[in-house]
C-alpha cells in the first residue's frame, strides 16, 4: 500500500452526488464496505494481480445506505493484491461451500508496486482533485 496525499482528504460530498462524480471517471464502489464505511476503487491494472487506486470515506451523518448521507474523504491509496492462478488449494468443500469458496486467495494482498503504478495513480489523484475541488 502506498498512500497519495491530496486535497481531498477531510472533504465533505452527499455520497450519491458523490458517486455521480466518480462513476463516470472510472470508479467503483469496492465491495469493502460497511454501514459506516467504504471505499472507491478505480482499476489501474490486471495483468499481474489487480491494483487500485482506492479512496476511503466514512459517514459523518448516517448509514451509507440512506437518503441524504454526508460522507468524509480519506487519503487515496495504491493498493496491490497479487492472486495465484488456477482455484483455491485450500476451497472448502461440501453441499455449498465448494460453489462459493473456490476461487484463489491472494498470494501477496500487499504485492509491491512498479514505479508505473505509482506515477498513474498520481495522475489517477491528480484528476479527482481536479473533478471534486472546483
Amino acid at each position: 500500500m502506498i498512500e497519495l496525499p491530496s486535497k481531498v482528504e477531510g472533504k465533505h460530498f452527499d455520497l450519491y452526488k458523490l458517486e455521480q462524480k466518480l462513476k463516470p471517471m472510472g470508479y467503483t464502489v469496492g465491495g469493502n464496505w460497511e454501514y459506516d464505511h467504504g471505499y472507491f476503487d478505480y482499476e489501474i491494472d490486471d495483468k499481474v494481480g489487480y491494483q487500485f487506486v482506492r479512496l476511503p470515506f466514512k459517514s459523518i451523518d448516517g448509514q451509507l445506505d440512506a437518503r441524504n448521507c454526508t460522507v468524509e474523504l480519506g487519503r487515496p491509496f495504491i493498493l496491490s493484491h497479487k492472486y495465484q492462478r488456477g482455484l483455491d488449494d485450500h476451497a472448502e468443500t461440501g453441499t455449498f461451500s465448494g460453489t462459493l469458496n473456490q476461487f484463489s486467495e491472494p498470494v501477496d494482498s500487499d504485492a509491491s508496486i512498479p514505479d508505473e503504478f505509482i506515477d498513474r495513480g498520481k495522475g489517477i489523484v491528480d484528476r479527482l482533485e481536479a473533478i471534486l475541488i472546483t
